[in-house]
């Protein structure tokens, strides 16, 4: 590795030999995607390599990302700083409810002891929402929205069901308590809030970062920045990062670390990708100073009808026979990608959109000899065209 690129790079991997390094930034990735590793859950073998590689780890969180890392022979915890108001995040099968039934259920489980029956829990959780001041009723609503929170804390490693399910009138749950005290101390999680912190921890949890999205302090650092955090982010984390004039796009090769992977199969995920160019040419106006266009839930509508109309045999019926029901799944995939936002006045569409135009499948002809075109300064590469990412 050339001393220019190695000198960018965190002191924590100093010394360290390649085979170590990559192990490092394996170890990484596999705690971005899941803050509370344990013996047993998923990719919860790594856990001894990430126990054996704690001291570095802990310091690139800490130096990178701000991030307290807590690594056990049993579990490792990265307590994360989440963000504020993100509708792309969340746990698949948890509601607003269900968030709340899972708070509830941690509150109720720290007097619980090792076993509680699972009555008494949700008595003890109805109890607590009462001293909360949330009122809860009993129906089959709130009956699911509670088990998908109890479910989830089984997922964690938590609690387990000993003896019945959770999702039965009665079982015997064993509770984890060195799991559930890292649970409840997220709160003790950041420990900086710089500048590169922030802006560091958009790049690595979110698949595109706008400069317009950002205050004028960090825009400015990432613009001063981004060739040094492109290889930051390879390096440490195996990020692959596309720099644009609007601003930066990170993704996954080996698609790990991706929420939804897109394009993607199925009905909904198909005609999301066919409909980009359509919602792009009918866009209102020109893009704005952020490089987001204007759409309408009409300009979704007509495209997915003549999607429809057009390839009528390539479509799962159950998902088109309700054109409203289709068109709130586009537009929900949209948010969940990140490609859409809404303001007070409708649906804008990301810059990012551009990278899923259509390209030509055959080959262009031999240009002409010649000197090479030069390539203007501050164009975007998505679309060839400036002001798009």
């Amino acid at each position: 590795m050339r001393a220019d690129t190695r000198s960018r790079l965190p002191a924590a991997l100093d010394g360290l030999s390649d085979i170590d390094a990559a192990n490092v930034a394996r170890c990484a990735k596999v705690l971005l995607r899941h803050p509370l590793l344990r013996v047993g859950g998923p990719d919860g073998d790594l856990l001894p390599l990430v126990y054996r590689h704690r001291v570095p780890l802990q310091e690139m969180f800490a130096t990178l990302l701000g991030y307290r890392l807590v690594v056990e022979r049993r579990f490792a915890r990265l307590y994360k700083v989440g963000p504020d108001d993100d509708p792309t995040r969340g746990e698949a099968g948890l509601t607003p409810r269900g968030y709340a039934h899972l708070c509830l259920a941690m509150a109720a489980l720290t007097g619980a002891g090792r076993q509680v029956l699972l009555s008494r829990l949700v008595a003890d959780i109805r109890s607590a929402a009462a001293e909360a001041g949330i009122a809860l009723v009993d129906d089959l609503a709130e009956r699911r929205s509670l088990t998908a929170a109890l479910r989830h804390l089984v997922g964690l490693g938590v609690i387990t069901e000993t003896d019945g399910a959770v999702s039965e009138a009665e079982a015997l749950i064993t509770v984890h308590t060195d799991l559930l005290a890292q649970l409840l101390g997220a709160s003790a999680g950041e420990t900086s809030s710089t500048v590169e912190h922030q802006v560091r921890r958009m790049l690595v949890e979110n698949p595109v970062t706008l400069h317009a999205d950002l205050p004028p302090e960090q825009a400015d650092w990432l613009r001063r920045g981004q060739r040094r955090e492109s290889v930051l982010l390879e390096r440490c984390f195996g990020l692959v990062t596309e720099i644009r004039a609007e601003g930066v796009a990170v993704t996954d090769p080996e698609e790990y670390l991706t929420d939804v992977v897109f394009p993607g199969p199925g009905t909904v995920a198909r005609i999301t990708l066919l409909a980009l160019p359509d919602l792009l040419a009918v866009a209102q106006a020109e893009p704005r100073s952020d490089g987001r266009v204007r759409i309408g839930s009409g300009d979704i509508r007509r495209t997915c009808e003549r999607l429809i109309a057009d390839y009528p045999a390539a479509w799962s019926r159950q998902a088109t026979e309700n054109i409203h029901d289709l068109v709130d799944a586009v537009i929900d995939l949209l948010r969940r990608l990140a490609l859409a936002a809404e303001d007070h006045e409708g649906l804008l569409l990301s810059p990012a959109a551009h990278r899923w135009l259509p390209q030509p499948d055959d080959t262009p002809a031999r240009a002409p000899a010649g000197p090479a075109p030069v390539e203007e300064p501050g164009w975007s590469l998505f679309d060839g065209q400036e002001g798009s990412l």
